[in-house]
């Protein structure tokens, strides 16, 4: 209960910030807790456990933005207001991303194996070329696209049926973006090192600052439009319960999510188109 109700949905959504460091927080006790009572499963365990501490939050920021829809009759204005909750989602990603990256980089090398080894294993099969298949910039376009609409579906039915449960894949997907920022920072020091023979507190911080530019150049775009299909999942999982299906209530809720599921599918087309054709130059 402590760590659920640090802070409150309302002034989340003020403050959105502190969710950046509250992120780090849940993150890092999830990965002590794991790490001390769970050693066997500590990858999947310690993603649960960050979720758990953040349920209360989400699902008051759901019901906070559900009750917009009710008294706010402008699209704009609305798709405006829940720019605030999207501020706090992104901001709490961005926690737990830090979070898992800096703990990768730290601690030793075989204990972060263990830690982080259910999306070390996550991570190699993305990177595993399909066999027998040529690699061209469209096909990978079209591969990146898809897996990346498999997980907005994913997101806004988690969204849907277990209200914060959609927080789960975006805590995954932290988890699994920060392992990556980690092992990014890891193998970058050790070639510098095995170069100058040493390394300084400013080669951390600008490897460390390349890692997070490279890996959320584009990543940001598709964590953005996962929380957007989440909320309107969420919205829409809310108002089947407080309102008839026939109500204009609900059909003014029904038009929200789908314009939010409409932007988050642009997004993710902005985020793939990204990720092949513009990160590749940059890195």
């Amino acid at each position: 209960m402590v760590l659920e109700l640090i802070i409150s949905p309302k002034r989340a959504e003020r403050t959105p910030w502190e969710l950046f460091f509250l992120g780090m927080v849940y993150a890092s006790v999830g990965i002590l807790l794991s790490m001390w009572i769970f050693e066997e499963n500590i990858g999947l365990v310690m993603v649960f456990l960050t979720v758990l501490s953040c349920t209360y939050l989400v699902q008051g920021t759901l019901r906070l933005e559900e009750k917009k829809d009710e008294r706010i009759r402008s699209e704009i204005t609305l798709l405006r207001e829940h720019g605030k909750a999207l501020s706090v989602m992104m901001f709490l990603f961005m926690g737990f991303t830090v979070a898992f990256s800096l703990w990768y980089i730290f601690v030793p090398a075989d204990i972060a194996g263990k830690i982080f080894a259910t999306q070390i294993s996550t991570i190699e099969s993305i990177n595993t070329p399909v066999q027998g298949s040529a690699v061209t910039m469209s096909s990978m376009f079209s591969r990146i696209l898809l897996n990346n609409l498999k997980v907005l579906f994913f997101s806004f039915m988690f969204a849907f049926f277990y209200g914060a449960g959609a927080i789960f894949i975006l805590a995954w997907n932290a988890a699994v973006v920060g392992t990556a920022i980690g092992s990014f920072v890891r193998a970058s020091l050790a070639d510098a090192a095995s170069g100058l023979g040493l390394y300084s507190v400013s080669s951390y911080l600008s490897t460390y600052s390349l890692g997070l530019l490279r890996y959320l150049t584009h990543g940001w775009l598709e964590i953005l439009a996962y929380f957007t299909a989440a909320l309107a999942g969420g919205i829409i999982s809310i108002a089947l319960f407080k309102h008839d299906i026939g109500s204009p209530k609900f059909r003014h809720t029904m038009v929200d999510s789908i314009d939010l599921a409409l932007i988050a599918m642009i997004m993710l087309v902005l985020a793939a188109g990204t990720e092949v054709y513009i990160t590749p130059v940059l890195f």
